[in-house]
């Protein structure tokens, strides 16, 4: 068997990309992605595509911010992680799976090779993740009428309760950036990616009780493929009386008031109490995530 040719692609032959078939389908999970050619990379063995990989990042993005679309042929684990160690950025991998992608034998296999060649690679698995997209048709989550919203111009309120919220996290990544550099890099982390959205920084809420105390923030957005939940969190003091349930449907009713024809959502799997929300509120689970950082975050 001859090694395989590692290349990456340019706009002359994207087309090669496409010549791979994939049982997990993830051409039409990305129908509306927008790849760049020079981030599109292939293994080739006797000319045929055994795996490949579609790094992605926002249209002003000068590098890339994760891998979308990576998938190996059967039996090309050693390809895929050959792929991946030689890419010139390193950044963590999306994997997105059907959501019954555990109980089909020939998914669960396609999706255990992409698996293998990440961890191959150098990739430590971070988080499995439920993916969630609300249409008109599933009806308006009911507003409880229990908080007030208004919109905050100062980033810093929206910093201390980032902190504040994260200081008891069930979020992954979340919880690695706590690691890293403490409550200060997650709360940050979570403040870049707010201003990176294209869309409007006064969208932006925080939510307060009756008697005038902070509940928690939500943050509608849109991300480049769409409206979004970009976040949904409760202060510790809060916690117990359901309240993100409240944010949610907030955020959701602020997308829909702004034009949404739908909207998109993500939440841990281990995060039982988000999930639990996100069902109340009519949030069907679509497909799954699962996110794996590469060896130069580890």
């Amino acid at each position: 068997m001859t090694d395989p040719v590692i290349r990456t692609l340019t706009a002359d032959d994207t087309a090669l990309f496409d010549a791979h078939p994939d049982p997990l389908s993830a051409a039409e999970g990305h129908r509306e992605t927008v790849f760049r050619a020079e981030w599109k990379r292939v293994a080739l063995r006797d000319g045929a595509v055994v795996a490949r990989g579609a790094w992605w990042g926002g249209p002003d993005d000068a590098q890339p911010v994760n891998i979308n679309w990576f998938d190996v042929a059967e039996g090309e684990e050693e390809a895929g992680a050959a792929l991946l160690r030689s890419a010139p950025w390193q950044v963590e991998l999306e994997i997105n799976l059907p959501g019954d992608w555990r109980e089909d034998p020939a998914l669960k296999a396609a999706a255990e090779a992409r698996f293998a060649a990440a961890r191959a690679a150098g990739y430590t698995l971070l988080v499995e993740r439920f993916q969630y997209r609300w249409t008109p048709d599933l009806g308006l989550p009911e507003r409880p009428g229990r908080l007030r919203f208004s919109p905050e111009a100062d980033d810093a309120v929206f910093f201390d309760a980032l902190r504040r919220i994260h200081s008891a996290t069930y979020d992954a990544h979340a919880l690695r950036a706590i690691e890293e550099g403490g409550l200060d890099k997650a709360a940050q982390e979570e403040l870049d990616f707010f201003h990176w959205c294209p869309s409007p920084r006064e969208w932006w809420q925080v939510a307060h009780t009756p008697d005038g105390e902070l509940a928690g923030i939500h943050i509608p957005a849109h991300n480049p493929s769409g409206p979004t939940i970009g976040f949904i969190g409760v202060v510790p003091e809060q916690r117990g009386h359901g309240y993100a349930y409240d944010l949610l449907a907030e955020c959701t009713h602020h997308l829909v008031e702004h034009g949404a024809e739908r909207v998109t959502a993500s939440t841990d799997r281990g995060n039982a109490p988000m999930a639990a929300h996100f069902a109340k509120a009519g949030f069907p689970i679509v497909k799954e995530r699962v996110n794996f950082s590469p060896a130069a975050a580890n």
